[in-house]
């Protein structure tokens, strides 16, 4: 016979251990690549000239493969940041903390870019 704070403690565990295990395999190196792989995709399929489509590339680093180079022309942009924002909600919970920062450091770079275009 368990008693009631037991199962609450075992319940608490389980979600901790899981949470740790989603942490873990959210930035493993194979997960990672296959979000870029499915940004890249959308984000090509979003715009609307084969211009825009062709400035989009994901490289992984084949000696360090937690790094990746996202290639794209600044008009690209808004269309990786849509493909980013329709894909979070499906992402691991690393992964998506991961691809959020990766919109926030695009946004700057793109902000930066428009500001030294019209200063």
């Amino acid at each position: 016979m368990s008693s009631v704070p037991e199962n609450i403690e075992l319940n608490t565990l389980n979600k901790l251990v899981e949470t740790i295990q989603d942490v873990q395999n959210g930035l493993d190196p194979n997960i990672l690549c296959t979000w870029y792989e499915i940004l890249e995709a959308e984000s090509k399929a979003l715009c609307p000239t084969d211009e825009l489509r062709s400035s989009i590339a994901v490289i992984q680093n084949a000696d360090l493969p937690m790094k990746f180079e996202f290639k794209s022309s600044k008009r690209a942009i808004p269309y990786v940041i849509d493909a980013i924002e329709n894909n979070l909600n499906s992402m691991p919970f690393a992964t998506r903390l991961y691809f959020q920062k990766f919109e926030e450091i695009i946004e700057g770079e793109l902000r930066a870019y428009l500001g030294n275009m019209r200063g």
